[in-house]
């Protein structure tokens, strides 16, 4: 799969992995620790990302929560009681991995880079990458859109079925100089040519960003 040499092989991205742990430095094991305002509006976001899946609730379905953080999505399936989602989670912290495996024992997480040497790592039949491409920190436009460019290929090859991700709406008022706003066009113009054409965006939960689900052309579901 097409990666940017430079860009992988500084590592720029880790420093969105800094911003993070600096939030769960700072807030501890709650939605301020893993980078979001609120708990009604992260709930949401946990609500979208589920959408992606297109089978029967009552078929198993194995999914990875990549950019698991403490894990709030497995909290939130198993609050719901969404038994046929079979969790796994993976992140590039080890403090967010050692508090996951701690609250979750009985799961399956990764710490590990997948751009480094994805081998490790399974297929699942949905990738999940909640909050993975809303922050850009220090990293320029280019820098952060063909970070999530070579994210979203690696990710995508790992799927059976398909990937779900977010980023920042370019239809707000004002913008943070540390989130990354990716317009409508400028997706649909990477997914089409280079990753799928079955794919949708979500605009329907009141929040200033969008979501993607990307299919697998070949998948219907059911």
């Amino acid at each position: 799969m097409p990666r940017d040499n430079i860009v992988m092989k500084e590592k720029l991205y880790t420093t969105i992995v800094k911003h993070y742990e600096s939030c769960f430095q700072k807030h501890g094991d709650n939605c301020l620790g893993v980078g979001w305002n609120n708990q009604n509006d992260l709930n949401k976001r946990f609500e979208v990302m589920l959408g992606v899946i297109k089978e029967d609730p009552l078929s198993k379905t194995e999914l990875l929560d990549l950019g698991c953080g403490t894990a709030m999505l497995y909290e939130y399936i198993q609050n719901r009681r969404l038994n046929n989602i079979i969790y796994s989670g993976l992140d590039l912290s080890p403090q967010y991995i050692e508090v996951s495996r701690k609250k979750f024992p009985g799961s399956k997480f990764y710490l590990l880079d997948i751009l480094d040497d994805d081998t490790a790592l399974p297929q699942f039949d949905y990738i999940v990458m909640n909050g993975v491409f809303t922050q850009k920190r220090n990293l320029a436009f280019d820098q952060m859109f063909e970070y999530m460019k070579n994210m979203v290929l690696t990710v995508f090859g790992k799927a059976r079925k398909g990937v779900v991700f977010n980023v920042m709406s370019k239809e707000v008022d004002w913008e943070d100089e540390g989130n990354f706003y990716l317009s409508f066009d400028q997706l649909e113009e990477f997914l089409k040519k280079k990753v799928s054409t079955d794919f949708i965006f979500r605009t329907d939960y009141g929040l200033y960003e969008y979501t993607a689900y990307v299919y697998k052309v070949k998948y219907k579901g059911k």
